[in-house]
């Protein structure tokens, strides 16, 4: 007897529909999964196995046949062991096939019959046809944020079939957990002087610039990035929905409500490997710190000890905003939108910016240096030293400007950007600049020179450009972009030899 059961498997962070078809006929004993399964796929067989007697029901001793289609379509994870397990019962009569009608089924099966969790719920179940997903318990609030599927929660695979024969009542959805407390964000306020770098933070946030500080250890780059998602604007709704199908899909823990509401921030280890940075992998292709960071804050601590080419991996996402990974098996886009910030000392031991005391070898230096390709480089919008703040400062300067302040000013200029119908200044089209951001006289002037002395590439233009307008939203000004504007937007893009670089 032949029984068809809907399902989904993960592709990048997208759900694909799988129909597991599940074939029961007399021979001799076995099970035998087809259709590209991978391991944990093909190890369905004793785990539903194990299941289903945990939960009262015999296993048929015949010969089962589970073809996993679209055959041409890798199928990963333990996400199909409960349509499995649904389609075997129903293959060997001991369900009525209308009673899973217009029904898909997503779970991994715990040897005792338990229903568990898989990653990449919310794309799952966006992929599910029919009317009603049957998901664990534990997924119930991932589940419902599609909000296409009437979503049937379901503890263990005992309750699913006496609810499918319709000797009990589906059970009940489980009660919401208690909300952990939240977690408060570091503040603005705890930072002293550093007027121009906060300057910098706050034209990052407005107009999604990507920034790089330059300064020795101990001057507060990181005390800095970090505090810069507390002044970026909550997600717009679609924005939280693709944040969350992210961190659904790469296995992340989800906020108690479902959706990721605050812009993420991703603080990778230096260590980190090209494809961890990226994503993809063999067996599975999974997202990557970029992807994590989408529509939040990609922050790069000791930015010169990264490995030249992770580096330079990030060139594409940073001009095109999303990142395909391209396999033998597959081919994905993931979404790689993010706001970059990067941190390092200007040379190994960084003193560099001190007369006198950098105790690096000629070598050395331009070794670590040559790590931050130019191409890279210029992709940074904003680019400045960061010194060690005034002693006065830190032990009796007033307290910084709080969070809350710089965000509604934020808001403000993020609010302009969208008028414009861009997510923000930095997203500009190059041939919209001359609409959006026109130059006053002198200001073209100004960027000229740049462009003939050198100092400027025609991306760099743009890139100045984008910065000016950001200058001119946070001031209220609208119009032209003055010369004022450009002068900070260039002021604050050091050349390299300014940051104790090699130019």
């Amino acid at each position: 007897m032949l029984a068809i059961v809907p399902s989904a498997t993960l592709l990048g962070v997208e759900g694909r529909p799988v129909s597991v078809e599940v074939h029961v006929s007399n021979g001799l004993p076995g099970y035998t999964v087809v259709g590209l399964p991978d391991t944990a796929c093909r190890e369905s067989r004793d785990r539903v196995r194990a299941a289903l007697l945990s939960s009262g029901v015999a296993w048929p001793m015949k010969r089962v046949t589970v073809n996993l289609a679209p055959s041409d379509l890798r199928k990963t994870g333990a996400g199909l062991d409960l349509a499995i397990a649904v389609g075997l019962l129903v293959a060997s009569g001991l369900l009525e096939g209308s009673s899973v009608a217009g029904c898909g089924f997503l779970g991994e099966l715990g040897l005792d019959g338990s229903l568990r969790r898989v990653p990449g719920m919310v794309p799952l179940v966006a992929a599910l046809p029919g009317e009603v997903a049957v998901v664990p318990s534990s997924c119930t609030v991932e589940a419902e944020l599609v909000g296409r599927h009437k979503v049937r929660p379901v503890p263990t695979l005992a309750e699913l079939v006496l609810a499918l024969r319709g000797d009990a009542p589906w059970p009940d959805p489980p009660p919401p957990g208690e909300d952990p407390p939240e977690e408060c964000e570091p503040d603005l306020a705890d930072v002293r002087g550093h007027r121009l770098v906060r300057t910098a933070l706050e034209l990052a946030a407005a107009g999604g610039h990507h920034l790089l500080m330059v300064g020795p250890p101990g001057s507060g780059k990181t005390m800095l990035a970090r505090r810069l998602p507390s002044i970026l604007p909550d997600l717009t709704a679609d924005e939280a929905l693709e944040a969350t199908i992210v961190h659904s899909a790469a296995g992340r823990v989800l906020p108690s409500g479902g959706l990721v509401r605050r812009p993420p921030l991703r603080a990778p280890h230096h260590g980190a490997s090209a494809v961890s940075l990226i994503g993809g992998g063999t067996a599975q292709l999974r997202p990557g710190e970029v992807s994590l960071a989408t529509n939040g804050v990609l922050f790069l601590d000791e930015l010169g000890e990264f490995p030249g080419v992770v580096l330079d991996s990030l060139r594409q996402p940073l001009e095109e905003g999303v990142v395909r990974v391209c396999r033998a098996a597959a081919a994905v886009s993931y979404p790689a939108r993010f706001l970059l910030v990067g941190a390092m000392n200007p040379c190994p031991c960084g003193e560099a910016t001190t007369p006198g005391s950098c105790r690096c070898s000629d070598a050395s230096r331009l070794r670590y240096q040559r790590r931050l390709s130019a191409p890279l480089l210029d992709r940074f919008d904003l680019r400045l030293e960061v010194c060690r703040p005034d002693p006065r400062d830190l032990l009796a300067g007033p307290p910084g400007e709080p969070s809350a302040v710089v965000a509604s000013r934020v808001a403000g200029a993020r609010a302009l950007a969208a008028e414009r119908g861009v997510r923000c200044n930095a997203a500009i089209p190059g041939a919209r600049l001359d609409e959006l951001a026109p130059l006053e006289p002198a200001a073209a002037a100004f960027l000229e020179h740049g462009l003939r002395v050198g100092n400027l590439t025609a991306r760099g233009l743009h890139r100045v450009r984008r910065v000016a307008r950001t200058i001119a939203d946070l001031a209220d000004r609208s119009g032209p972009v003055t010369a004022e504007d450009v002068s900070l937007a260039l002021n604050l893009r050091c050349e390299p030899d300014r940051l104790g670089m090699a130019s």
